[in-house]
């Protein structure tokens, strides 16, 4: 029997529907997530993930919908500027034979997987909502919602991104987001038929370019980029910004880039990042994902990461005795895992804007499989 019995969740992104899976699974009778959107808002671009990803997603019983919604591709490719291959990588298949090591998929799809299962799992999803207030007792902790209603919980889980209203109401304003440096630029397109696997290009100071098969008929094409002041963009230029960072890399890039016409359909984000100090709990409130440990998408770990945190908070509700053992638990299996591909994800970022002799980004992406293939 869990150790906790009623938990709400901020967040209806990929790390608080997760969470909410894998605690419904332990065992918690009742389960609330709380998203402040009236709709599910998800970017139509594309995500990249790792066998630990779909190992996590094993553990939650959805792999073989992950899998089914995506395309499975064989590794990937680092090349020169001119597209010739310097590396190949590519992980073990840590879910098991039947699931692949790689595999791309659309943002879109992912979500509506993990929304169909927290419904199958009986998880209360309430859109269009958040909360005011949070107040804590050493037995409870209580929240005050903004549609005037009010509930207690044994636990409550910031699951609300970056910009996290829990981290700022409850761990203090202190702690906000850094902007790295650069942004990045992603575009869906049609995939070739014989593109099997992920690459990036590198070459030119200030970032890397790159593409990612998606399903059986797209990919996204990419570029992580210096942007010097975190500048505004105006809306109706970015197809025009994004082939720009393109210029001058060969492989498909150029055939790609013509297709980059429709400014609306252009998502650019500026790269912030976050890793909060031990422990990322105060009482009975605990932060997961980007509002614990925002990173950047240099080594494609960021969904990986969230979702590995609600399996373990999943596995230590079920077998922990109290709330604080879950919660201790957690950040002994959790904090240095984030913190490498934190502090590791920055650093190729660093390399990109600041190249040193030491730059080795074939051998920290080599680093982080080696990492995320060790248990949980």
């Amino acid at each position: 029997m869990s150790a906790l019995k009623k938990v709400l969740i901020v967040g209806g992104g990929i790390g608080g529907l997760s969470t909410a899976i894998a605690l419904r699974k332990a065992g918690v009778a009742q389960v609330d997530v709380i998203e402040i959107n009236a709709e599910p808002k998800v970017y139509h671009v594309g995500i990249v993930v790792q066998a630990n990803f779909i190992r996590a997603m094993a553990a939650l019983g959805i792999a073989d919908e992950a899998v089914q919604a995506g395309f499975p591709y064989q590794g990937l490719r680092i090349c020169n500027i001119d597209g010739e291959v310097k590396a190949e990588l590519s992980g073990a298949q840590l879910a098991g034979e039947q699931y692949p090591a790689n595999l791309g998929l659309t943002r879109p799809a992912l979500h509506k997987v993990l929304l169909d299962a927290i419904q199958s799992e009986g998880v209360n999803l309430k859109l269009g909502l958040t909360f005011d207030e949070i107040e804590q007792t050493a037995e409870q902790a209580t929240v005050s919602f903004t549609d005037g209603t009010q509930d207690s919980y044994d636990l409550v889980v910031g699951a609300d991104g970056v910009y996290s209203k829990v981290r700022s109401q409850v761990f203090g304003e202190q702690y906000k987001p850094k902007f790295t440096g650069q942004g990045v630029w992603r575009y869906n397109l049609p995939r070739p038929k014989d593109l099997l696997y992920s690459h990036m290009f590198e070459g030119k100071s200030g970032g890397k370019v790159g593409y990612t098969p998606l399903t059986e008929d797209s990919l996204y094409i990419l570029a992580v980029w210096e942007e010097p002041g975190n500048p505004f963009f105006d809306p109706n230029s970015l197809a025009e910004e994004f082939q720009k960072r393109l210029d001058g890399f060969g492989g498909l890039i150029p055939e790609l880039k013509q297709q980059i016409t429709d400014p609306s359909q252009v998502v650019y984000r500026p790269l912030e990042a976050i890793l909060m100090p031990a422990p990322w709990y105060n009482g009975r409130v605990l932060l997961i994902g980007d509002a614990a440990h925002a990173t950047t998408p240099h080594m494609g770990q960021g969904a990986a990461q969230a979702v590995e945190d609600a399996v373990v908070l999943g596995e230590l509700a079920a077998s922990a005795p109290d709330v604080q053992h879950v919660l201790d638990g957690f950040m002994e299996r959790r904090y240095q895992r984030c913190k490498f591909i934190n502090e590791g994800s920055i650093q190729i970022g660093e390399w990109e804007q600041r190249p040193t002799p030491d730059a080795n980004f074939a051998g920290m992406m080599a680093k982080m499989i080696e990492v995320t293939s060790q248990p949980i």
